[in-house]
Parts: structure tokens; sequence; C-alpha cells
């Protein structure tokens, strides 16, 4: 089984940002950080004051190469939402491949298909063919549920598998 692991502790800290819905006036807050058992913690507060009701988080992958065929793999400890994975080809267009999961409360696997990735721009479904790639340059996940709550994602890991 081929794996491109992406190591999450990346010595380079500078490829992840957290990126809200003050970026069009909204409040909402989030962070990552590292914890001591070498997982990343994905926090905060989704508000819907001021049209805002997301935060989310971007890792800049570098030409990750993949294909279509494979799958993410990540090991979370969720708190019973949704969170939605997103995947770029390239930085350079607006839109994003996107699949949502839904967490548990516990340590659980998700295993996505990458080629069930379908393109959305600002939440809207684009018509357009699904993940169809051999590169990503970005992955991110985002919370959005449509609703004032505080939420938790510990990633325990991500990696592309066969």
């Amino acid at each position: 089984m081929q794996t491109n692991k992406i190591n999450i502790l990346d010595s380079n800290r500078n490829n992840w940002l957290v990126v809200n819905d003050n970026v069009m006036g909204g409040i909402s807050e989030s962070n990552i950080r590292f914890s001591k058992n070498n997982t990343l913690v994905f926090q905060g507060r989704v508000s819907l004051e001021n049209n805002g009701g997301f935060a989310s988080f971007r890792y800049r992958t570098k030409n990750l190469n993949v294909n279509k065929d494979q799958k993410i793999r990540m090991v979370v400890i969720g708190d019973s939402k949704e969170y939605q994975i997103r995947i770029k080809p390239s930085q350079n267009i607006r839109y994003t491949y996107s699949k949502t999961f839904k967490t548990t409360n516990s340590k659980q696997i998700i295993e996505i298909p990458l080629n069930e990735f379908t393109a959305q721009f600002r939440g809207y479904n684009l018509n357009m063919k699904n993940f169809d790639f051999d590169k990503i340059e970005e992955f991110g996940i985002l919370v959005g549920n449509k609703k004032n709550e505080e939420f938790r994602l510990e990633i325990i890991e991500i990696e592309f598998i066969n």
C-alpha cells in the first residue's frame, strides 16, 4: 500500500493558517495548536453574528502527489459535529473540493476516496466533475453547521492511501 503521509508536526509551522469568517465580517474564533502528544487540536467557537458562521484551517502541502483513486485517511477524536475536509489541486484556484464527515466523541478512523470530493465555492456546489487531479497543494478542515456552537477536533494522523 502506497502512503503519502502529511506530517502534522511539520517543522515549518508557516504552512498552517487559520481562516475564520472574520474575512467577511463575522466574529467566529478558532485556533490550532500542536499538543505534546504529537496531535493537532483545532478548536474554537462559531458565531452566526454579522453574517458569519464558519471557522477553518488550511495546510499548504506543496505539491503532494496523489491520484484520484486514493483515499484520505484521518484518525481523529471529535465532538459529534460535522466537519468538511477541503482540498485544492492548486492554490491559484478560488474553489475547493469538499467532503463532509461526522465525528463521534471517541477515536475514529475517517476514510474518504478523493474522487468523492465535489467542487464548491462559498458553500455552493459547482457544476464540475469530482476531484480528478494528481496533486494537492492545500488541505483544510472547516466547521460551519449553521449554528452558534463551540467545537473541538483533535487530529492524530492524516495520510493518503490506496
